[in-house]
C-alpha cells in the first residue's frame, strides 16, 4: 500500500511561502490533494485485489461475440429456477466445461491484457501522474533558481518588516504628527487676523503640542538602540531589493507560463477523460484463440472494480473541472488587472505616510499576491519604502547618539556674538537640537536628509541659520516659524539651483548670503528666484559666477543697504540693474574681472562705501564722477593694476577711508591730500618712492599704511598729523626715523620692519601710548635702546 505521505515532497513548500498563495492557489492545492487520494486509492485497489474474472461462453457458429452476448448469457443463467429438494431425476443446469483452476487463472490474465481497455487498466496511475504534474506546475516558481531566490529574499524581508517594532511606531507617530501639523497650520493661518492670540493658538493649555507629544510618549513605544539599528538595516535591504527586483518581470512571466500550462493540461485531460470514462465497464467480452488448450475461444469476464473505478473517475472529473475553473479564473485575474504596477494609495491613506512610492514589475506582482492573502502585510511593508519613515528612524538613532548634553558641549559664540551650534557631516539633524533653548545660530554643514519638524518652534532665540551643502525640507509650521524668526540666512551649495526655494520666502530676513555656481546648462546669466517676499532684507551677498546682475535684485531696491558680489574671476559685464538700488549704502564687487569702474555705481547717490577688490582696474580716470556720490566715505580699490592716481581725486571731499594697496602706483599726486577728511589711508604694496608735500593737512588721519614700497625717507609733515594712531612704513628703504616721531601723541602702532635702519631715535620713548607690543621692529634695534626707555615701553 502506498501512503499519501510519500507524496508530501511535491506539495510541501516552506510555510512562509503561503503569503504568496492567493485563495485560488490554496483551493487548487486542496483539490490536487483530493485527486491524488483518488489516484492512490485506485492504485492500492488494483495492486491488492483481483483485476478480472472470466467464464467460458459457447457462441454458435456465425454469431458475433460482443458484450451483449455476455449479458444475455448472464440473464439466462439467472432465470433458471433451482429445484426445491433433491430428486432422482434432477440434473445440473449450466455449462459443464471441465476446466481446472490453473486454466481459469491463465484465461483471467490473458483477458486482462488483451480485452480490458487501457483506460480501465491505467486510470488510477493516470490520475496520480496528472495530479503530480499539476502539483509541480503550481510550485515550480518556488523551486526554479531564477525565481526562488527572489521569493525567499522577499519573504524574509517581509516577515522582518511585519514583525519590526518600528512598523507600529512609525504608523502611530505619523498619525499623531498629522494631527499636530493640522493644528499648527490652523494656528498660523489665523495669525494675521488675531495677532494677540498668537501665543495661545500655538501653545494650547497644558503646553505646546511638541511638549505634549514628548511627555505622552509611552516608554513601551521607544526603540532601544539595537532595535533602531535593525530597522535601519531593514531599510537598506528593502532599497537594494526593490532596485534589484523592479528591473525585471521573471516572476510575473513564470507565474503566467505555469498557469497557461495548467489550463492547457486541464483541457487535454478533461477531454480524453470525458471521452474514455465509459470504457470502464463491469462486463468485458474476451475472445482469445485458445480452443486447443481450453476448448473455448470466447469468455465473459467481470471487471471486479469497474463499478468503483467508474465512480472514482466521475469524482476525479468533477474535481478536475473545479481545478480547471480556478486556473481559468487565475488567467482572467492575470490579464484583466495591471499586475506589473502597484499603487500604495490605500496605504498612504490609512497610514498617513504620504510619500510611499508606487512600485512596478516583479515587486508589484508579489505585492498583488500578498494582498490576496492579507493586505495588512503590504500596509506594514510600505512603511519601509517611505523616506519620511526612514528619516524618523534616523532621527531616533541620532537622538540616541547625540544627547542634549553632548550637543550643549559643542555650543560656541560666533563672530557676531551669537550662541552657535555647528554640526558637521551627520546623517541628519538630531531632534535633541530643538531642546537647546539658548541656541541663537545653527550651522549645518554636509548634513544629509535634513527636515525641520514643527518642534523647531521651541528655539525661541534662533536668529541665524547657515546651510553648507545640506539640503533641507520644511514643514508648513517650520516655514512659518522661520519666516518670522530668522534674521540672517547663509546658504552655500556647489550648484546654485540646489539652494532651497523656501529661502526666498523668509520675509523676516535682514541678511541673505548666497553662495553657489551656475551650471553650464543654466548659463552664467542665470537668475535668482523672486526676492519680492524679502521685505526686510538689508544685506545681500552673492558668491557666484554671474555675468550680469540678476534682475530679481531690483525686487529689494527699496530697502537693500548692502550688496556684495564675489564672482570668482568671471567677468561681470552688465550692471544696469545696479542703478535701481537707490537705497544701497555699501557695494562690494569682488573679483568681477572689471577693467573700469562701472558707471552704474555713480548713480547710487546714497552709497557710502564701495569696494572693488581683486579686479583688473588699470585706470581710474572716471573717478571724478564720484563727486555726485556726496555720501561716499569709503573707497577701496585694492588688489588691482592701477598705475596712477588722477589729480581730480581732490574733489572727493567726503572721503574718509581710501585703500589703494596692492596696485602699481609709482607717483602720489599732492592733490590726494586735499581729501582732508581722510582718517584711513592705505598705500601698501605699490612702487611709491616719495611722499609729496601737503600731507600735514590730514589732521583727521588716524591710520596710514605705506609699507612694501620704495620710500627712502618720511616727510616731516607726516608728524603734523596729531591724530595718527597707526603708522606702517615697514619694508621700505628708510635709513633713519626722524626724532619728530615724539610729536605723535596718539601713536599706538609703529611698523618699521624690513628697513635698513641703523638705530631708533631716543625720542620714540616719548610717545605716551606706544608700547612694546605696538612697536614692530627688529629685536636688535629695540635692544639697542636705553634700558629706561625699554622699561617704559614694556607692556603693563
Amino acid at each position: 500500500m502506498i501512503p499519501v505521505a510519500e507524496f508530501k515532497q511535491f506539495t510541501d513548500q516552506q510555510p512562509a511561502f503561503k503569503v504568496l498563495k492567493p485563495w485560488w492557489d490554496v483551493l487548487a492545492e486542496y483539490i490536487t490533494i483530493a485527486m491524488l487520494m483518488i489516484g492512490v486509492f485506485g492504485c492500492t485497489l488494483q495492486v491488492t485485489q483481483d483485476k478480472i474474472i472470466c467464464l467460458p461462453n459457447h457462441v454458435p457458429d456465425g454469431t458475433t461475440f460482443t458484450g451483449a452476448s455476455c449479458e444475455d448469457f448472464t440473464k439466462k443463467r439467472a432465470n433458471v429456477s433451482e429445484p426445491v429438494g433433491p430428486s432422482a431425476n434432477q440434473r445440473m443446469n449450466g455449462l459443464k466445461n471441465n476446466l481446472d483452476l490453473q486454466q481459469y487463472s491463465y484465461i483471467n490474465q490473458m483477458c486482462y491484457e488483451t480485452a480490458l481497455h487501457w483506460y480501465a487498466k491505467y486510470f488510477p496511475y493516470l490520475v496520480v501522474i496528472h495530479t503530480l504534474i499539476f502539483m509541480a506546475c503550481t510550485s515550480f516558481w518556488f523551486k526554479f533558481p531564477g525565481t526562488s531566490s527572489k521569493i525567499e529574499h522577499f519573504i524574509s524581508i517581509l516577515s522582518k518588516c511585519f514583525d519590526s517594532p518600528w512598523t507600529t511606531r512609525a504608523i502611530s507617530e505619523v498619525s499623531g504628527d498629522n494631527q499636530e501639523n493640522a493644528f499648527l497650520e490652523k494656528g498660523y493661518r489665523r495669525r494675521k487676523s488675531s495677532a494677540p492670540s498668537e501665543t495661545a493658538e500655538l501653545n494650547p493649555p497644558g503646553g505646546s503640542v511638541s511638549e505634549k507629544k514628548v511627555s505622552e510618549t509611552s516608554p513601551v513605544s521607544l526603540l532601544d538602540k539595537k532595535e533602531g539599528e535593525q530597522a535601519k538595516a531593514l531599510f537598506e535591504k528593502v532599497k537594494k531589493f526593490r532596485l534589484h527586483v523592479e528591473k525585471g518581470d521573471i516572476l510575473y512571466t513564470m507565474y503566467i507560463r505555469q498557469t497557461v500550462l495548467k489550463v492547457f493540461k486541464f483541457l487535454v485531460i478533461i477531454a480524453y477523460n470525458a471521452a474514455l470514462v465509459s470504457n470502464i465497464s463491469f462486463i468485458v467480452p474476451c475472445t482469445v484463440r485458445m480452443e486447443d488448450m481450453t476448448g473455448y475461444d470466447h469468455f465473459c469476464c467481470n471487471h471486479t472494480k469497474a463499478h468503483l473505478f467508474s465512480k472514482l473517475a466521475i469524482c476525479y472529473i468533477c474535481f478536475l473541472g473545479i481545478y480547471g475553473m480556478t486556473c481559468l479564473y487565475t488567467l482572467y485575474w492575470l490579464f484583466h488587472r495591471p499586475l506589473k504596477e502597484y499603487s500604495f494609495q490605500f496605504a498612504r491613506n490609512e497610514t498617513g505616510i504620504s510619500d510611499i512610492p508606487d512600485v512596478k514589475n516583479d515587486f508589484a506582482f508579489m505585492l498583488h499576491l500578498i494582498d490576496q492573502y492579507d493586505s495588512l502585510y503590504s500596509k506594514r511593508f510600505a512603511v519601509f519604502l517611505s523616506e519620511v519613515s526612514e528619516f524618523r528612524l534616523k532621527q531616533i538613532n541620532l537622538s540616541h547618539e547625540w544627547t542634549v548634553d553632548k550637543l550643549r558641549q559643542k555650543l560656541q559664540t560666533n563672530a557676531q556674538g551669537r550662541v552657535e551650534l555647528h554640526l558637521f557631516m551627520l546623517p541628519g539633524l538630531p531632534d535633541t537640537t530643538f531642546e537647546l533653548n539658548e541656541l541663537q545660530s545653527l550651522k549645518l554643514e554636509l548634513l544629509k536628509d535634513v527636515t525641520f519638524p514643527p518642534s523647531v518652534t521651541q528655539l525661541a532665540q534662533l536668529q541665524e541659520l547657515t546651510l553648507i551643502n545640506s539640503p533641507v525640507k520644511l514643514s508648513f509650521t517650520s516655514l512659518m516659524f522661520f519666516r518670522e524668526q530668522l534674521k540672517v540666512m547663509t546658504v552655500k551649495f556647489d550648484d546654485i539651483k540646489d539652494i532651497p526655494l523656501w529661502t526666498y520666502n523668509l520675509r523676516g530676513l535682514e541678511e541673505l548670503h548666497i553662495s553657489g555656481l551656475f551650471s553650464p546648462e543654466m548659463g552664467r546669466a542665470g537668475t535668482l528666484e523672486n526676492l519680492r517676499e524679502l521685505r526686510n532684507l538689508k544685506t545681500l551677498t552673492l558668491h557666484s559666477n554671474i555675468s550680469k546682475l540678476p534682475p530679481s535684485v531690483s525686487d529689494v531696491a527699496a530697502h537693500l543697504q548692502k550688496l556684495r558680489i564675489y564672482n570668482d574671476g568671471t567677468k561681470l559685464v552688465t550692471l544696469n540693474n545696479l542703478k535701481k538700488l537707490f537705497s544701497v549704502q555699501e557695494v562690494e564687487l569682488i573679483n568681477c574681472n572689471l577693467e573700469r569702474i562701472p558707471h552704474a555705481v555713480f548713480s547710487l547717490v546714497n552709497m557710502q562705501q564701495l569696494d572693488l577688490k581683486d579686479n583688473q582696474l588699470q585706470s581710474i580716470a572716471e573717478i571724478i564722477s564720484f563727486q555726485h556720490c556726496r555720501k561716499l566715505v569709503c573707497l577701496k580699490l585694492w588688489h588691482n593694476h592701477i598705475s596712477s592716481i588722477p589729480e581730480h581725486f581732490r574733489k572727493l571731499k567726503t572721503l574718509e577711508q581710501l585703500d589703494l594697496s596692492h596696485n602699481r602706483i609709482e607717483v602720489l599726486p599732492s592733490q590726494l591730500f586735499q581729501c582732508s577728511r581722510l582718517h584711513t589711508l592705505d598705500l601698501s604694496y605699490n612702487n611709491i618712492q616719495v611722499i609729496p608735500p601737503g600731507m600735514g593737512v590730514l589732521q583727521s588721519l588716524q591710520h596710514f599704511a605705506i609699507s612694501h614700497n620704495s620710500l627712502e625717507a618720511l616727510p616731516n609733515e607726516i608728524f603734523f598729523c596729531k591724530q595718527l594712531r597707526v603708522l606702517k612704513v615697514g619694508h621700505n628703504k628708510l635709513h633713519r626715523l626722524s626724532d619728530r616721531v615724539s610729536w605723535l601723541p596718539s601713536l599706538s602702532t609703529l611698523d618699521l620692519r624690513g628697513n635698513p635702519l641703523q638705530a631708533l631715535p631716543l625720542e620714540i620713548g616719548q610717545c605716551p601710548v606706544l608700547k612694546r607690543s605696538g612697536l614692530l621692529v627688529e629685536s636688535s634695534l629695540y635692544e639697542a635702546l636705553p634700558l629706561e626707555i625699554r622699561e617704559k615701553m614694556e607692556d603693563q
